[in-house]
């Protein structure tokens, strides 16, 4: 039976990855009989809807910052000089243009969109359901060659680990962000439901970074005597329990960040009244 499922599926089976001289022969349109394309376009369909909203968001300039004190983390840093419209809301200055080509948050969007890109659990995300690469077991892929992570464009998904070091400056300045979000300009210190909000999405933002498999590597990576090196190795087991729900928090906070947004800007439309629970 072995045999003969590597003549079906792997006429090449001696050879291995890139270096395979050809793609699985399945002469018909897939051996399955199971409904297997529910999960890829499943996927496709939730990363097109986040990315859909989160482009329009990033866009249209206005409604990030509610209440004097809560902002989107769709627009921090705040730092172009449309972000003047909503004193306060830009807390690390104004320096970009005010444009409406270019996001308020300019500055970090595009390596955070790199962060989630290159992420592991993405990819493998991304080339099963848009990709197709592969969809499923036993299902031919569209594709005549493959050539893996090894030349442009995906050759760049090795930057990842650098993507990861911004992507933790952001979780600091989202942190700091949800900080501030407590102390009203006016009545001093409260607490509201935004501030719930903001907390719980930073929290599982955190979660999700931390997880990352670059973040694996920084704390245990290189060691070749975990007992000489105890720090290391407490911080590498701890990533490594949060790195096996890493798929979990990347899709989790795809979820949080597009309710805190939508959230903030509700209320800062007037849409719904943020509720006071001190202060």
């Amino acid at each position: 039976m072995t045999h003969l499922v590597r003549r079906i599926l792997a006429p090449e089976f001696g050879a291995h990855g890139v270096h395979s001289r050809g793609r699985a022969a399945i002469g018909s349109g897939t051996v399955r009989l199971d409904n297997w394309w529910r999960a890829p376009a499943a996927t496709t369909a939730g990363l097109l809807v986040f990315l859909l909203y989160g482009g329009f968001r990033a866009f249209q300039q206005q409604y990030f910052f509610a209440d004097e004190r809560y902002l989107t983390p769709f627009y921090s840093p705040c730092v172009s000089l449309g972000c003047a419209s909503e004193p306060g809301s830009a807390h690390f200055g104004m320096f970009l243009p005010d444009n409406p080509l270019i996001p308020y948050a300019a500055l970090s969007l595009p390596f955070l969109l790199g962060f989630r890109l290159t992420c592991y659990y993405y990819r493998k995300a991304y080339y099963r359901s848009i990709w197709l690469a592969p969809a499923a077991c036993a299902v031919p892929e569209p594709h005549a060659t493959y050539t893996g992570e090894t030349r442009l464009p995906l050759i760049l998904q090795n930057v990842h680990r650098y993507f990861f070091y911004v992507a933790l400056l952001v979780s600091l300045v989202n942190t700091y962000d949800a900080i501030v979000a407590f102390k009203h300009p006016t009545d001093g210190f409260v607490v509201g439901v935004g501030n719930i909000v903001l907390l719980v999405n930073v929290a599982l933002l955190w979660c999700y970074t931390v997880s990352c498999h670059s973040c694996r590597h920084v704390t245990g990576g290189r060691l070749k005597h975990f007992s000489k090196h105890p720090v290391r190795y407490w911080l590498w087991t701890k990533v490594s329990a949060l790195n096996t729900r890493h798929m979990l928090f990347a899709w989790v906070t795809l979820g949080t960040l597009v309710l805190t947004d939508l959230y903030i800007a509700l209320v800062a439309a007037g849409t719904v009244t943020d509720l006071r629970l001190v202060g």
